[in-house]
């Protein structure tokens, strides 16, 4: 799957809002975690390049999500609608972050990437398209700061994208 879209974490769900709720994905929302994926990627276009992957294949995917060993951290953020949105952390990586485009714009993406912060207070990477502008400016709003920028040969979509960081801690800035 694509690499876009990363303390001791907290062991009950968290409130974002009195209605909207973050903890740890369970097998149960695999599917809703694929659904918000597609349908947040659909919506991108043409900021992001479409996914390359069928929804079969997308379903497979995240169904497949090995949320026991510890090697992804998983959070799902839930409110009355169901699952609107998630982060996926590997290592020291920001894997995924997607938020369906309903529920845009109501502070739930700022909330799972504090998350991700209190999650890795020593820092994390993520990829993002160069095309991806309102990503971009999401993540700088928050932080992150541009650190590589690639032909996008090193991705499934072939496009341009950056390396962002949460520098954490150590608060080192971005490229020169």
């Amino acid at each position: 799957m694509p690499r876009h879209g990363s303390f001791c974490a907290p062991s009950a769900a968290e409130p974002v809002t009195s209605e909207v709720v973050l903890r740890h994905a369970t097998e149960e929302d695999l599917s809703a975690i694929a659904e918000v994926f597609l349908a947040a990627r659909a919506a991108s276009f043409p900021a992001m390049p479409p996914s390359i992957h069928p929804p079969g294949e997308v379903h497979a995917f995240y169904g497949a999500l090995d949320l026991v060993s510890g090697e992804r951290e998983t959070w799902v953020a839930e409110d009355a609608r169901g699952i609107v949105a998630f982060v996926e952390l590997k290592g020291d990586w920001l894997d995924d972050l997607y938020v369906l485009p309903e529920a845009q714009g109501e502070g739930i993406g700022s909330a799972l990437l504090d998350l991700a912060k209190s999650l890795r207070p020593d820092g994390f990477s993520l990829w993002v398209f160069e095309s991806n502008t309102p990503a971009r400016a999401f993540y700088a709003a928050h932080g992150l700061v541009e650190r590589e920028l690639t032909d996008g040969s090193g991705n499934e979509e072939k496009a341009p994208d950056i390396r962002m960081e949460w520098p954490g801690r150590s608060g080192v800035g971005g490229l020169p």
